[in-house]
């Protein structure tokens, strides 16, 4: 009889849960740092001259087109994209270009907390930060860069998937597809230099890695596509691989927005998991009506947007209210001491001061056996912020198309 529980599966899970372990007993990120972090500074050093030289030649009409370049390649317009590109019925592309954002949040984020090289120094460089979400980046350490990496690895799958769509296009189409690809990655990778964001071995790191993760990813993309559509166990699997991954996370030298960055993408993650599994057979297999064609015309695919936009905020919103009640009760009746950066006012850090003397006295069963995290409470903010994103993603794929399908758009 075949096993509930595929071996891989299993082998997988405590993989990571050993590396866990080894990197609490062991310190191995602040060992990776000490052989990593002194070359990549000294290239930032030295990188200066470069970042200065550039910064010659800056211009009002620069500005306005790097600042509007890496906004398109930011985390949040991803965030806003992906539900149009699930409900134009490229529910594949979709997908993958979900877990591959995924991956590479982590990838980068952790690659950046575990090296913690600085960013090219201010006032020295110019450093232009617009919008409320480079700001933040700007908080962030800097190598490798997180915009390259993204970039390299979505636009070149996205190359992928139209020439494996179109596989009458001719070479020409081919190349010129291609040079577009290279010009879009390398106007963002200048232009992060270009506004003193990164050095250019942060660019070099984001662009090596980049193609490294996108040659991997072509490799299993099709074998991870199969496994969320009809694979058995996969929902479980997936919420302890998402738990997992939140323990396995480096900590950076000091706090960063890196580890909230990549909570928010691994919920994402898991609410599409959730939801393709439930309704892949209704609304995302490959015959679904896709925009542009007669079964959806463009006007069709602007009522989705207008009912699905508003639905998604109010599923965000409520996710994140029921977490911020549900999580303390759970937590308090396993035994698990919680603490809030924000979300819960009544567990900052001031509040529940009192309350720690007496939880290191006696922790629950639960508490006791994460012995590897090394903490005396854990941020419950991170667990609300994995639901509230999960959450939003489960109804992007599974709560509005069944109201599209309910009011026949």
């Amino acid at each position: 009889m075949e096993s509930m529980i595929p071996t891989w599966q299993v082998s997988f899970l405590c993989g990571i849960l050993t590396w866990i372990v080894l990197s609490s007993m062991f310190n191995l990120t602040r060992m990776i740092r000490s052989l990593t972090q002194p070359w990549v500074s000294s290239c930032v050093a030295s990188g200066l001259p470069v970042i200065l030289q550039i910064q010659k030649y800056q211009h009002t009409v620069l500005d306005a087109l790097f600042v509007g370049l890496s906004s398109v390649v930011s985390v949040p317009f991803y965030t806003g994209f992906l539900p149009l590109l699930f409900w134009s019925g490229h529910g594949k592309l979709a997908r993958q270009m979900t877990f591959l954002m995924a991956f590479c949040d982590y990838t980068g984020n952790c690659i950046k907390d575990v090296v913690s090289a600085p960013r090219p120094k201010s006032p020295l460089v110019r450093t232009l930060t617009v919008t409320k979400d480079e700001k933040e980046n700007a908080t962030e350490y800097g190598f490798p860069s997180s915009h390259t990496l993204n970039t390299v690895c979505l636009s070149g799958y996205l190359l992928h998937y139209v020439l494996s769509y179109n596989e009458s296009s001719d070479a020409s189409f081919q190349l010129t597809a291609f040079a577009c690809v290279c010009l879009f990655v390398g106007l963002i990778g200048f232009g992060r230099i270009y506004l003193g964001m990164h050095s250019v071995v942060d660019i070099v790191g984001g662009l090596v890695l980049g193609l490294a993760i996108l040659e991997f990813w072509l490799c299993i993309h099709e074998h991870v596509d199969s496994f969320v559509i009809s694979d058995q166990n996969v929902t479980s699997f997936w919420v302890a691989l998402s738990i997992l991954l939140l323990f396995a996370y480096p900590t950076p030298e000091l706090p960063t927005p890196s580890f909230e960055f990549h909570t928010a993408f691994t919920g994402v993650a898991l609410g599409i998991v959730t939801g393709v599994q439930q309704t892949y057979d209704h609304f995302h297999h490959e015959h679904v009506a896709r925009v542009f064609t007669p079964e959806l015309p463009i006007a069709l695919f602007a009522g989705r947007i207008l009912v699905g936009i508003p639905t998604i905020l109010v599923v965000k919103f409520c996710s994140k209210a029921l977490a911020k009640w549900i999580l303390p009760i759970t937590a308090n009746a396993l035994g698990i001491f919680i603490r809030s950066s924000g979300y819960v006012p009544a567990l900052t850090t001031s509040s529940t001061v009192k309350k720690s003397n007496e939880v290191k006295q006696s922790n629950g069963y639960l508490q006791k056996m994460l012995f590897f995290s090394n903490q005396d409470s854990f941020d419950v903010d991170t667990g609300i912020r994995l639901l509230q994103y999960a959450g939003l993603a489960w109804s992007v794929v599974d709560l509005v198309p069944s109201i599209f399908s309910q009011l026949n758009l």
